[in-house]
């Protein structure tokens, strides 16, 4: 009950996040219209990623709560790995539309205002840094989350770019920074989409985890007493927290009973040795065809 209620918290913090970042695109895109910065309003669309990430972060865990059932046997957890998929994806699209508009500004410099960069971006700071701790708190054991909150963690480093940029503007009139500073907001966040989604695809394909070793598996499972060779072997996430496989057993053992305590020293091993909880083994007679 008390996680329940820990859950119901954390989700509703979410939610007012989502809010608070939704105000902060409209005031920074305000800002950055009559100011004339392209980096604040890079960080504008940026904080516009955080709201959708945070709301598809949202979706995916109250799908995720829902128990397995006829339509889907394993559960709902994989939609966490789908929305954390679709948040990727937004951060790739934000950067590269940055990037496209930092170099038009290279071609068309503008004067920027730099003390309504510094007022709006300094208000941005500090709703970035609260926004990431929220979702910092939930990033260790959910890769949905932790893309969340990558989106903020960029969030913030750019408010403290952009404020960069408006005190230069103000002191030096270096005008070509705020362009800069886009650069570097859009670049930092293509790279952490970059190095997170391989991660995520690898799962959605259902490909062997990143920590685990089929052959190591083979031939551990192999050593199990009666067991004379083992094939077919697949290895996958059902979710970020749960592995599972199935496979081929050719033991020697003829008798059923025999074959249970096999099958439940195989078991057992794997999910010692493996963390895998989740298997299921079709067993052979090591006088029959073997499957190729």
């Amino acid at each position: 009950m008390a996680h329940h209620h820990y859950e119901a918290r954390t989700d509703k913090g979410l939610w007012v996040a989502v809010f608070i970042n939704l105000l902060l695109t409209f005031v920074q895109v305000v800002g950055g219209v009559i100011s004339g910065s392209l980096s604040l309003v890079a960080d504008a669309l940026h904080n516009l990623s955080d709201a959708a990430s945070l709301g598809i972060a949202l979706f995916a865990k109250a799908i995720g709560r829902k128990p397995a059932d006829q339509y889907k046997s394993f559960g709902y957890q994989r939609a966490e790995i789908v929305a954390a998929l679709m948040n990727l994806t937004i951060l790739l699209v934000v950067s590269i539309y940055l990037l496209f508009e930092a170099f038009w500004r290279i071609a068309e410099p503008k004067e920027v205002a730099g003390w309504i960069i510094v007022v709006v971006a300094g208000g941005a700071l500090f709703i970035d840094i609260a926004t990431a701790y929220i979702t910092y708190r939930m990033s260790k054991d959910s890769l949905n989350m932790k893309a969340a909150f990558l989106h903020n963690l960029a969030d913030a480093l750019g408010s403290i770019g952009v404020i960069l940029a408006g005190a230069l503007i103000i002191l030096y009139q270096l005008y070509w920074v705020d362009t800069l500073i886009a650069f570097v907001i859009s670049g930092f966040v293509f790279w952490q989409a970059i190095k997170l989604l391989p991660k995520t695809i690898h799962i959605l394909m259902e490909g062997t985890p990143e920590d685990l070793s089929s052959i190591d598996i083979k031939l551990a499972m192999e050593k199990i007493d009666l067991v004379e060779n083992v094939h077919h072997i697949h290895v996958w996430n059902i979710d970020e927290h749960r592995v599972a496989l199935e496979a081929h057993v050719v033991v020697s053992a003829s008798e059923l009973r025999d074959v249970e305590l096999i099958k439940a020293s195989l078991k057992e091993m794997l999910s010692l040795n493996f963390n895998i909880n989740h298997s299921t083994l079709e067993f052979e007679h090591q006088s029959e065809k073997k499957c190729e």
